[in-house]
């Protein structure tokens, strides 16, 4: 399918945080005075922020309240949206084709269709590896996608209305939650989880009594939760937790999944009734049957420092599905919300560099401001980095109202990204003008 000019095309692929930062930023820049077309595809009709997903999971913030129309938004910011889900990349022909598009009764009602591009760029993410343990497809809740967790909110609901009105007695695990992983996704669902399960019923399904029917259990593989972040800040983590009635099990490596709960190596077994996989991340499966790049063990696209394909210059990719070295270090940026941003800015400048055949592209270096960890209402810690960090040659750690605030802060650069300082502020103001007249829960 051809564009309707004949300017330089680009395609972006995944309207996740970045996808969507970079086509909107794109659209002002060079589609608003018809310097290039802008194509974003993607599966969804709507974009959430990825790190907001298991709020939604838990049920303290409505999706469809904070969900942004891909249409709505292109239209507003001079780039085209098109529904779909690319499975294929043809790279001599230099077209994407995406599969038909079926509704909820195996209805075709979008064929499939192909794309021309000049420029092509992969921001599809990445989803949660399995690693092919048993029974993890068919046991588990995954939190990768704003429908999932939609389901996990109604799955959750379902459990504790079945528990409080069942004339039988309550099975063990029935209402046990247990998170496999423990990273900031399944940390920071667990804490969210807390406190809903507890305002359900204190909302009125108190024949469930929290202290004999309720448990929330984090495993982990690694010898702490957070592995990914410093030592004092997983120590704090885990207390916070703890201090709230969180089971945490770490030097666990989960071997299969059942209807009732999850076994270990060393011979555990952990009653859960709920069960959520959060460990371990991969690229989607079709970008490693894309011929001729260069994917590695878990489908990220090997890129360069310009964030181009290792064997495609005309191929870019970033955030969560691309491996890109990091500056001096044997290792790669690591998939992370602070990374797809910046990665989105760079992005920007090398488009606009290629409209003007400057092949003297930048190069991508990782800043790392630092990493925050939000336990619902419970508490916020953090380490922040960077700049201000240097100062003190050493990162600052931040806890309470304060780390809170930045961690707010972080989704409202994501806004102001997408929509400008005004409309945020104001969406901001409205925000808290009706926060009061709603439940802290969705009930539905």
């Amino acid at each position: 399918m051809k564009p309707a000019h004949s300017q330089h095309h680009i395609v972006i692929i995944g309207g996740g945080a970045g996808g969507l930062e970079l086509a909107t930023q794109l659209g002002n820049l060079l589609g608003k005075n018809k310097q290039a077309d802008i194509t974003l595809i993607d599966s969804s009709l709507t974009h959430l922020w990825k790190p907001l997903l298991h709020e939604v999971a838990a049920g303290t913030l409505n999706s469809h309240e904070d969900e942004l129309s891909y249409l709505a938004q292109a239209n507003w910011h001079h780039f085209r949206f098109r529904l779909g889900r690319v499975d294929t990349v043809d790279r001599e022909k230099k077209q994407v084709t995406t599969a038909a598009t079926l509704d909820a009764n195996n209805d075709e009602y979008i064929p499939r269709r192909t794309f021309d591009y000049d420029t092509l760029i992969l921001a599809v993410g990445s989803v949660s590896n399995d690693f092919g343990i048993n029974g993890i497809k068919q046991h588990c809740h995954f939190i990768d996608q704003q429908n999932q967790a939609d389901y996990f909110h109604q799955h959750l609901l379902r459990s504790y209305y079945t528990a409080h009105t069942q004339n039988e007695s309550m099975r063990e695990g029935q209402l046990h939650i247990a998170i496999a992983g423990a990273g900031a996704t399944g940390v920071e669902l667990a804490a969210e989880l807390y406190g809903s399960t507890r305002q359900l019923i204190e909302f009125g399904l108190d024949r469930i009594d929290a202290d004999k029917h309720l448990k929330i259990t984090i495993i982990e593989a690694a010898e702490r939760i957070l592995p990914g972040l410093p030592p004092h800040l997983s120590d704090k983590v885990s207390k916070e937790l703890q201090g709230i009635g969180i089971d945490i099990l770490t030097n666990e490596r989960i071997t299969q999944a059942t209807t009732d709960g999850f076994e270990t190596e060393t011979g555990k077994f952990i009653p859960a009734g709920i069960k959520v996989w959060a460990a371990g991340i991969k690229a989607p499966d079709f970008l490693a049957d894309i011929t001729g790049l260069e994917t590695n063990r878990i489908n990220q696209l090997v890129v360069r420092r310009t964030l181009q394909t290792t064997h495609d210059d005309n191929i870019f990719a970033f955030g969560d599905c691309a491996a890109c070295p990091m500056e001096g270090k044997d290792m790669n940026v690591p998939p992370r919300a602070q990374a797809a941003h910046q990665q989105a800015s760079m992005l920007l400048k090398t488009m606009k560099m290629r409209l003007h055949n400057d092949n003297n592209l930048p190069v991508y270096t990782y800043m790392d401001y630092g990493s925050l960890i939000n336990m619902s209402q419970y508490s916020t810690v953090g380490s922040l980095m960077g700049n201000i960090a240097k100062v003190w040659s050493k990162s600052i750690f931040i806890e309470g109202l304060f780390a809170r605030f930045v961690y707010v802060s972080l989704y409202k650069m994501h806004q102001v990204a997408l929509h400008g300082f005004i409309r945020t502020g104001l969406t901001t103001v409205a925000n808290l003008l009706t926060r009061r007249n709603k439940p802290r829960m969705k009930l539905h």
